[in-house]
């Protein structure tokens, strides 16, 4: 699977629904470039390294981090440079590590909530060999905004909550006019299809903030920034 060249300096490789692969974004600056995202395995990682190879790129020399779930997580160990993320998911990942993968305590998360049927169908289907599970932390924290200048380029690292989860990272590019949501408007599906109307209402206001036109996502397409904001205004009761 090759890159997609979705900006001036901005690609990705496309999601795989099959097991729950994301979008894997790649920044390419002057300087270095970052990824956005780990990927859920290293297969997944070495998937997008060959796609960097195959056009030439240089591999980042940072990974930021959307948020904590597997999907975008469980190839940390396998990255090149050093991961960002928030101290969220910092410390959810710490958590995560701890847990046991065989099938009696996949079923017990699932009892309990701390995992749902989902993930764990869709990490049985990328790890046929649960033993090669391996949950790793993230190297740098941040808790406020922060700008990283590539060269050529500046990213925006934006913390702050979403109706997905409590943790995320989004990615702004204002010279692409673009917008990296990754997972960060959907449900929350650790406590239901159902978006808090709270925070539902924060996140499209904090969208309507910024000038943009690429709403970039997690395992779908890109979006306009007008279709996603009808979309999500949408769900406003």
């Amino acid at each position: 699977m090759e890159l997609k060249k979705i900006g001036e300096r901005l690609y990705v490789l496309p999601y795989e629904e099959r097991t729950d692969r994301p979008n894997l974004y790649y920044i390419k600056g002057d300087d270095y470039s970052i990824a956005i995202d780990a990927g859920n395995s290293r297969a997944h990682v070495e998937k997008f390294y060959a796609a960097l190879k195959e056009m030439d790129f240089p591999l980042p020399r940072y990974t930021v981090i959307s948020h904590w779930h597997w999907d975008h997580t469980f190839g940390l160990k396998y990255i090149n440079g050093e991961s960002i993320s928030t101290q969220l998911t910092h410390d959810k990942l710490i958590e995560v590590g701890k847990w046991k993968w065989n099938l009696d305590a996949m079923k017990k998360r699932e009892e309990t909530g701390d995992d749902i049927p989902f993930c764990n169908e869709h990490i049985l289907l990328e790890y046929p060999d649960l033993d090669e599970i391996e949950v790793v932390t993230t190297d740098i924290t941040i808790t406020e905004n922060t700008t990283l200048d590539l060269g050529g380029i500046n990213v925006e690292l934006l913390p702050r909550d979403s109706t997905h989860s409590r943790d995320p990272i989004f990615v702004y590019l204002p010279s692409e006019k673009a917008l990296i949501v990754q997972d960060a408007d959907n449900f929350d599906f650790y406590h239901g299809e159902v978006y808090f109307q709270d925070k539902l209402k924060a996140m499209i206001a904090f969208f309507e903030s910024l000038d943009y036109d690429k709403h970039l996502l997690g395992h779908a397409e890109y979006e306009t920034k007008e279709f996603a904001l009808e979309r999500l205004r949408s769900e406003l009761i």
